[in-house]
C-alpha cells in the first residue's frame, strides 16, 4: 500500500484529488492538509510514504517543503502537482529532491501511475519540461530570491528587513543585485520576469 499525504490550498483541488486516489486499491490518501506549515506537522505525524504537493500554497511553497524534507533526511518521496509548466521551477524542484513533477491538466490516470513509479524509487517527470529545464539557468540565489519575493508582494524593504532578520542596508543590496543579475530597471520587473520564468 502506498501512503500518501496531499497538500493544496484550493479546498475542490484537494478533495478531488484526494477522491482520486482513494479509487486505487494500492493507494491510501493518509490526510491532507490546506498549506505548507499544516502539511509539515501531518508529514511528522502521519509519516507518509509520498507527498504529493501544489508549489504555490500559503506557508511554505511546495519547493521549501521538498528542501525540508531533503534537509531532514526523511525518507518521503515527493510528487509536485501544479499549473506552472515553467523550466525554473522543475530545476528548483530537482534540486530538492523531487521525484515526480505533473501538470495540473496532465489525464487524471498519470497521478496514480506517477505514485507507484516514484514509490519503486523512480521518477516522474514532464518529458518536454525536463529538457526545457536546462535551458536556461536561474542567476538569483535563495537569499535574492527570498527578498524579491516579498518585495513583490509589496512588502517595504524595512518589512522584509524586520522579517527576515536582516538590515535594511543587507535587504536593499540583495534587491540590487537581483535587479542586475536579472538586468531589468527595477524591483517590480525583476519579480515579473522572474516570476514568469519560475525562478521566485
Amino acid at each position: 500500500m502506498i501512503r500518501v499525504l496531499l497538500a493544496e490550498d484550493q479546498a475542490m483541488v484537494r478533495g478531488a484529488l484526494s477522491a482520486l486516489l482513494n479509487l486505487e486499491s494500492d493507494i491510501e490518501v493518509l490526510g491532507s492538509a490546506p498549506d505548507g506549515e499544516a502539511a509539515w506537522r501531518e508529514i511528522q505525524r502521519l509519516k507518509p510514504d509520498v507527498l504529493v504537493t501544489d508549489i504555490e500554497m500559503p506557508g511554505l511553497t511546495g519547493l521549501e517543503l521538498a528542501q525540508r524534507i531533503q534537509r531532514h533526511e526523511l525518507p518521503i518521496k515527493v510528487i509536485i502537482v501544479t499549473t506552472f509548466a515553467r523550466p525554473g521551477f522543475l530545476r528548483r524542484a530537482l534540486e530538492a529532491g523531487v521525484s515526480g513533477y505533473l501538470l495540473k491538466d496532465a489525464p487524471a490516470e498519470n497521478l496514480a501511475e506517477a505514485l507507484r513509479m516514484v514509490h519503486r524509487g523512480g521518477r516522474s517527470i514532464d518529458p518536454q519540461l525536463a529538457l526545457d529545464a536546462w535551458s536556461e539557468a536561474d542567476p538569483l540565489n535563495d537569499r535574492e530570491r527570498q527578498v524579491l519575493r516579498l518585495a513583490g508582494e509589496g512588502q517595504s524593504a524595512s518589512d522584509i528587513a524586520t522579517q527576515l532578520h536582516l538590515s535594511h542596508g543587507t535587504v536593499r543590496n540583495y534587491l540590487s543585485e537581483a535587479i542586475g543579475k536579472l538586468g531589468v530597471g527595477n524591483r517590480i520587473e525583476a519579480y515579473r520576469l522572474a516570476r514568469q520564468k519560475g525562478w521566485l
